[in-house]
């Protein structure tokens, strides 16, 4: 006989501990409201993995994690409440919004998916074998294991030249590779990574073969205009060609763009009324820390008014 789930009632859950969720929590309980933050991994997204953040309003010079909590300690300190469990659904009985995980079901007045966005994946054969092996998807978290070695980078856009930056400053080589002949990314970035001597581009090429036994010891880059095939001995790949939504679990409740993202417009409201989304998880052009802080702010002060007194 299955276990009956323990039910909590709260007036809003917010799913996603990320920015957009923290920043939507403290909207929440500043507004007189109980919010519930459902995470299923860490506080703060991947912006914890960023060593150096110069974009954000009001910070010339943070770390992703220093940032990350500075805003969790005081959505906490508010009064939120957080929880590390995944999301497994919700569903609608009459005004209330029923979020259910593992072991409990939350039933609240309205719902803020605020799920992010996951690392994409190259997609070629070996990846999830040598994955952990040589193979990563965060450089900030594994660079240093490849001090003084070769690594590649592949992408792109600004997190592939971020990635580059880094990497350049504490390995011996950094091959970036990108499936076109310009990047995504800013330009000064770029220019940037040109002055470096230790920084090589690879254009107009993909990927193609992963080599190595145990652990990756080279990477094989196809041209894609000539076709031609280059091996690249390095210890290390970086993949960062952008990430994915993991927004399925919803679908019965909100409408998802052909790409997995909610749609949504700047209001965060969904089809559903009572659900909001806010962040990397939904339709938008623009995916920054402020867009994301944002998002956070719209759909907490949207959902509040949908709660009401």
């Amino acid at each position: 006989m299955a276990e009956e789930k323990k039910q909590v009632t709260t007036d809003l859950v917010i799913i996603g501990g990320g920015i957009a969720g923290l920043t939507a929590a403290i909207y929440a309980v500043r507004a007189g409201k109980q919010a519930m933050i459902l995470e299923a991994k860490a506080y703060g997204g991947q912006i914890v993995n960023t060593p150096d953040i110069e974009n954000y309003p009001g910070f010339a010079h943070i770390s992703g994690f220093d940032f990350a909590t500075g805003l969790y300690q005081q959505a906490i300190d508010l009064g939120a409440k957080f929880r590390y469990e995944r999301a497994l659904g919700i569903r609608s009985e009459g005004e209330e919004r029923i979020v259910e995980t593992r072991k409990r079901e939350y039933h609240c007045k309205a719902v803020i998916l605020a799920t992010g966005a996951k690392n994409r994946m190259l997609g070629i054969d070996r990846e999830e074998e040598l994955t952990g092996k040589g193979v990563s998807y965060c450089a900030t978290c594994d660079g240093s294991f490849f001090k003084g070695q070769d690594v590649a980078v592949n992408g792109g856009g600004n997190t592939a030249l971020e990635d580059a930056a880094y990497l350049a400053e504490i390995c011996n080589k950094v091959y970036l590779i990108h499936r076109r002949d310009q990047f995504r990314g800013d330009e000064a970035d770029v220019e940037k990574l040109r002055q470096k001597a230790n920084v090589e581009f690879v254009l107009n090429s993909n990927v193609t073969k992963l080599i190595g036994e145990d652990k990756l010891t080279a990477v094989e880059v196809t041209n894609k205009l000539t076709g031609e095939k280059r091996e690249l001995s390095v210890a290390g790949l970086f993949v960062a060609i952008g990430q994915e939504p993991d927004n399925q679990a919803f679908a019965n409740e909100v409408d998802l763009a052909p790409a997995g993202y909610i749609e949504a417009g700047e209001d965060c409201a969904t089809k559903t009324p009572g659900i909001f989304t806010a962040g990397d998880c939904r339709t938008k052009t623009v995916r920054q820390l402020t867009t994301a802080a944002a998002d956070g702010a719209v759909a907490a002060l949207a959902a509040c008014k949908y709660i009401g007194a």
